[in-house]
């Protein structure tokens, strides 16, 4: 019967949504300004708060004038714009946050308290709104955990005009903002005189992410640009090789511990620097060639830059589509085999509100039932245990012998053999290995951008979350 009322939520809020867009005129609920509101997101473990920082305007709006109401119920918070006099949502977006991935952590299920700073953005109202902020229980329904009045004439609203000054290069472009989705890149540990170095990376990983499918095909539903920001030191933070660099966005390695995980917590410098451009989605540079990246939904997505040698200069390709494939479409990871920093991250028995994770997996259950054929059996068998053994054997090698990166290359090498020569390659079914678990979570695919580090595209699934998210932007 759980199963059964997660659907009817699900399906009652789309429709829902649906039914509000018809009837949203932009022009009577809001002013072509953009309306940033920052507050500060504290807590632990099972407790959170949220304490309101400041106001202020952006510039002009660079979002969809129509596509107003999310209806993609992604994320694992929602915010919604509610006008005061008719006591409507007149906007909404879903999104996460670096707290919600940091209370999975192990500081946070001791009891460690800590506070992030966090953003939202929407088209500034022209009269009074309650600013409404929901979380997903464990049945996977928004409940308001956080709700403010605003007033748009307010006078403590910070109204200064954004950096003016800074350098914006049109890397790609093909109409108004309002029709597009605006994709802004920022680089982080670039010096002035590496500035050359920045846009030709910025062309060059939006060249990556334009040749991956369905991306490709949705070309010139986007626009990119790129925002010269300058810091005083070259390379960021790597703490646990005691590398400490002055940045302008404070990118830093070992993020909650984890070696490769490459975030910032400067919530202000991201948003002051985005605002230089119209933008959507961000994406940050990294001038550092150590493997490294992350992406968070709806806030960004973070990737090195360059290469530890020849034979890995591809890892940069992957890590930009991959993390965007985070940030943008709100997609779960869908391997298994790697350590990630979290304990709790995908609770068992909840059902993930990522699109290409399931835990829910019978016929009439599975989220992407429609895209299986009557013959594919669910769950889908997949030589599961042949997999789990190659990719176990770097593990088993010793990093300082002097024929290790050779023999890491051949058993990768053959775990790349395996995916690609897959006898279900293309098959959508319920693949078991998911969300960090080897066990009870499931994906659509044997291979996806979002599972294997490769180049290969995103599989239907995925491909489909990708579309609906652009035409929530263009439409």
């Amino acid at each position: 019967m759980l199963k059964r009322v997660l659907f009817t939520v699900v399906l009652a809020h789309v429709c829902l949504s649906v039914h509000l867009v018809s009837q949203i005129r932009f022009e009577k609920y809001f002013t072509d300004e953009t309306c940033r509101f920052d507050y500060v997101h504290t807590g632990t473990k099972g407790s959170e708060q949220f304490s309101l920082s400041a106001v202020s305007t952006e510039g002009a709006w660079p979002g969809s004038l129509v596509r107003l109401v999310d209806t993609l119920n992604l994320g694992e918070y929602q915010f919604r714009v509610v006008d005061v006099e008719e006591d409507r949502v007149i906007y909404s977006r879903g999104y996460s946050t670096i707290f919600n991935e940091w209370q999975t952590t192990d500081e946070a299920m001791h009891g460690a308290y800590r506070s992030f700073n966090e953003s939202v953005r929407f088209p500034l109202p022209r009269r009074k709104v309650k600013i409404e902020f929901y979380r997903r229980n464990k049945r996977m329904e928004f409940v308001k955990v956080y709700a403010t009045d605003l007033d748009p004439g307010d006078v403590a609203i910070n109204r200064e005009k954004p950096l003016s000054g800074m350098p914006v290069t049109k890397v790609m472009h093909h109409g108004s903002p309002h029709e597009k989705v605006d994709i802004v890149i920022l680089g982080d540990g670039y010096t002035k005189k590496e500035m050359k170095k920045f846009l030709a990376q910025a062309r060059h990983y939006t060249d990556q992410l334009f040749a991956t499918h369905p991306f490709a095909s949705r070309k010139k539903d986007f626009n990119v640009w790129a925002v010269s920001v300058a810091s005083n030191e070259s390379g960021v933070d790597e703490p646990d090789k005691k590398i400490w660099h002055r940045t302008a966005l404070g990118v830093s390695y070992n993020t909650f511990g984890s070696a490769r995980y490459a975030l910032t917590m400067d919530n202000d410098a991201v948003r002051k620097y985005a605002a230089v451009a119209p933008y959507d989605f961000v994406c940050i540079l990294v001038n550092n060639a150590r493997y490294g990246g992350g992406g968070i939904y709806q806030l960004y997505a973070t990737c090195f830059t360059g290469a530890e040698s020849k034979e890995t200069a591809w890892h940069g390709d992957y890590v930009f589509v991959h993390e965007f494939g985070h940030s943008f479409g709100g997609l779960g990871d869908e391997y298994y085999t790697s350590d990630v920093p979290y304990t709790d991250f995908l609770p068992a028995g909840v059902e993930p509100w990522e699109p290409n994770v399931a835990a829910l997996v019978t016929r009439d259950e599975l989220k992407w039932r429609d895209l299986v054929a009557a013959s594919t059996s669910l769950p889908t068998e997949w030589q599961k245990s042949v997999y789990d053994s190659l990719s176990a054997v770097p593990r088993t090698l010793q990093r300082n012998a002097p024929d290790y990166a050779a023999k890491r290359k051949t058993v990768l090498d053959s775990v790349t053999n395996f995916l690609d020569r897959h006898p279900l390659t293309g098959v959508i079914g319920a693949f078991e290995g998911a969300g960090y678990m080897s066990k009870g979570l499931y994906r659509p695919a044997v291979n996806c951008r979002m599972f294997s580090k490769s180049l290969v595209d995103f599989d239907p699934v995925c491909s489909r979350a990708i579309n609906s998210m652009i035409d929530l932007y263009t439409k």
